[in-house]
């Protein structure tokens, strides 16, 4: 989703800043704002060329890192980098100027068994990247805790207080990879062509700013409590089972799965309206704060009830 605003959205010396890393005679003829984010302005930058084609970028402002570049050559697809202004010493907060790849965000129940597969698949694909231990991102950061969590309203309270109990404890020993930190369906696109989902593939992963290292559960609970608040509780417990089809390597043992899983989800209780906007916002209109609440704790509570 954009909003066309000419040039004004962008700040003047952030796009004096974008017109430096340009090619001789080009110019930026147009912005756009990109709907759906939470912890990023974004805005689509068109570029006029001397021969009066265009070209396509994305600048991203508050955005601490950039970890794509290390995904070049891996067959995992993501934005190149352009430029990065970490500190703001050219614009007037932090950016990133980045190649625009094409695609959309699919968030529509409609075509979910067909999408799930290929998100197991690039995420298998993203754990697989390796890297020298100098060139690694840093190192994982959970910040929710026995503590923080926000039981919903009409929820089970002896189930949440023994999910709460799982993160009481030290984290299980893990397998470090590099992970993506903020894989869900709102950060992949899609290309959608005819004669339907069959047909569908992902163009790229975005938004790596938060990219770490870490065990690789963390990345498929986060994708697994989005996909139940997006599709339902099953869709969460159903991608689990797929990553690990796809070739993906979880920890060995079903406490140490559920430890990540609990954590993630709880993580979602204190956030759940600030999820519920930008969904709101990309035409999931009726997944309000009430409703996302409804699915985390049913959500919470199969996580709990699974064998294991």
């Amino acid at each position: 989703m954009t909003d066309h605003d000419g040039t004004g959205g962008v700040r003047p010396l952030t796009l004096a800043w974008v017109g430096r890393h340009l090619d001789i005679g080009e110019r930026v003829v147009k912005t756009e704002a990109l709907h759906g984010g939470i912890t990023a302005e974004m805005r689509r930058v068109t570029v006029g060329r001397r021969d009066g084609g265009t070209r396509v970028l994305v600048l991203r402002t508050f955005v601490d890192a950039a970890h794509a570049a290390l995904l070049t050559g891996t067959g995992v697809p993501a934005p190149g980098l352009v430029a990065v202004d970490h500190r703001a010493v050219h614009c007037e907060y932090p950016s990133l100027l980045m190649t625009h790849l094409a695609g959309r965000t699919v968030l529509e129940d409609a075509g979910v068994e067909a999408r799930v597969p290929l998100l197991a698949r690039q995420l298998v694909a993203i754990h697989a990247v390796r890297s020298a231990p100098a060139e690694r991102p840093p190192q994982y950061v959970t910040l929710t805790t026995a503590d923080t969590v926000v039981t919903p309203k009409g929820a089970d309270a002896a189930t949440w207080a023994a999910a709460v109990d799982v993160i009481r404890g030290p984290a299980p020993p893990y397998e470090g990879r590099f992970l993506h930190r903020d894989f869900h369906p709102g950060n992949v696109l899609f290309d959608m062509p005819p004669p339907g989902p069959a047909a569908f593939r992902i163009t790229g992963t975005v938004d790596w700013a938060a990219a770490s290292w870490g065990p690789a559960d963390l990345d498929v609970a986060h994708c697994c409590t989005n996909l139940a608040l997006l599709h339902g509780p099953a869709w969460g417990l159903r991608f689990a089972e797929v990553y690990e089809e796809a070739g993906g390597v979880p920890a060995a043992t079903s406490s140490e799965r559920l430890y990540w899983h609990v954590r993630d989800a709880l993580a979602f209780s204190e956030e759940v309206q600030q999820v519920s906007l930008p969904w709101r916002g990309a035409g999931r209109t009726e997944l309000t704060a009430r409703i996302l609440g409804e699915r985390l704790d049913a959500y919470v509570t199969s996580l709990m009830d699974a064998p294991g």
